[in-house]
């Protein structure tokens, strides 16, 4: 007796869909970091130029955290495409190296 099973195939969509999403996820955190790291460099100094520092290292906390969010937000939102140049190449890449394989068989 054989059995073939028949659901296989239907796996792999579902299967480049949750890869897809990941690498849309792990593209727009990337894009986030990066934005972060060029907000940091819009913040005021450290040197009390808000005024007051008497909350010692907590201000510096939230600001961290505030930059984070933001940073975040922006990459969520389409950002500045930096996230959807990645999924791109990416794709891509991983499309022509499957070509690649299946011409070489």
């Amino acid at each position: 007796m054989r059995i073939e099973t028949g659901s296989a195939p239907t796996l792999q969509p579902d299967k480049d869909a949750a890869q897809h999403t990941k690498l849309v996820d792990a593209a727009q955190q990337f894009e986030g970091m990066l934005l972060q790291e060029m907000l940091k460099g819009m913040q005021g100094s450290k040197d009390g130029e808000d005024g007051d520092d008497s909350g010692g290292g907590s201000n510096d906390t939230l600001r961290s955290f505030g930059t984070e969010a933001v940073a975040r937000a922006i990459a969520k939102g389409g950002g500045v495409g930096i996230a959807r140049q990645v999924v791109e190449k990416v794709t891509l890449e991983h499309g022509s190296g499957s070509q690649k394989v299946a011409n070489s068989n």
